[in-house]
């Protein structure tokens, strides 16, 4: 988003655990403004949020029961922040389907920061992205290109990329645009896994197939729990016109593959 929003010429200032890190000592070096912050304190993130225009955050993905909680800690302790600061207008990086509870602990997180943005007062935007594009990982197996996800076959997962996302977010957070009824899901495309396969293999000039893998190859169970969600989500199609109506350059996947020069692996696997 931070490349979004200096493309548009606009002053950005980011809040930062560590302004000594190579990361904030990046964004410095590109005219990004740095304010130190600590989560535990109230003041601390207030101060940092005094004068701005307009605030945007994400929250930490929680990979536990632990990590969600405080997940909820910090989100919640930014929106009072800002309401502390009066800051004019809020866009919070939520999730898609997070306009309700879903029984999915660190999606379900993001819905109740969104309730508690809602009931600040603040004027709020909520962005929810579909899965990255940049997650697509296939594999070259004996010359063939190989994608392998937790989704049934005849299952469509919506997607967005990294760029888009940061692309729609700057125009709401700059006002160049709206999300009807102050929400937006960010979905660029839904396809099946062989045909996320068949996009990859069409630009790598090689055969593809897809291979739908159980949900017990997942690490835990919330990742267990978020790939039923977008299961289940595929059973009602997205308008992809929103997003576009938003930000029209935005790339559906095949786009995405090719604006990225995505290449096939070079190591072979199998050979």
């Amino acid at each position: 988003m931070v490349d979004a929003l200096l493309d548009r010429g606009a002053r950005v200032r980011a809040l930062v655990r560590d302004p000594q890190s190579g990361r904030a000592q990046a964004l410095a070096a590109r005219g990004v403004e740095l304010a130190a912050i600590r989560a535990d304190d109230p003041a601390s993130l207030a101060a940092a949020l005094t004068a701005v225009e307009a605030f945007s955050f994400m929250t930490p993905e929680a990979n536990s029961l632990d990590e969600v909680e405080a997940e909820i800690r910090i989100g919640t302790a930014l929106v009072d922040a800002a309401v502390a600061a009066r800051v004019p207008h809020v866009v919070f990086h939520s999730v898609i389907g997070a306009d309700r509870e879903r029984g999915v602990p660190h999606h379900d997180s993001k819905h109740w920061i969104e309730e508690h943005l809602r009931k600040s007062g603040l004027r709020a935007t909520m962005v929810r992205p579909a899965p990255f594009m940049e997650v697509m990982a296939p594999s070259v197996e004996h010359g063939e290109i190989v994608l392998r996800l937790p989704m049934p076959e005849d299952a469509a997962l919506k997607m967005i990329s990294v760029r888009d996302i940061g692309r729609v977010a700057a125009a709401l957070l700059l006002d160049t645009a709206e999300a009807p009824g102050g929400a937006v899901e960010l979905v660029a495309d839904e396809l099946t896994g062989p045909q996320i396969a068949a996009a990859f293999g069409a630009h790598a000039g090689l055969p593809a197939r897809y291979e739908a893998l159980p949900l017990s190859v997942l690490p835990n169970e919330l990742d267990r729990m978020m790939f039923r969600q977008f299961a289940e989500a595929a059973e009602h199609p997205s308008d992809l016109t929103v997003v576009r109506s938003i930000e029209p350059a935005t790339l559906d996947l095949v786009e995405w593959i090719r604006a990225t020069g995505w290449t096939a692996p070079t190591t072979v696997a199998g050979s």
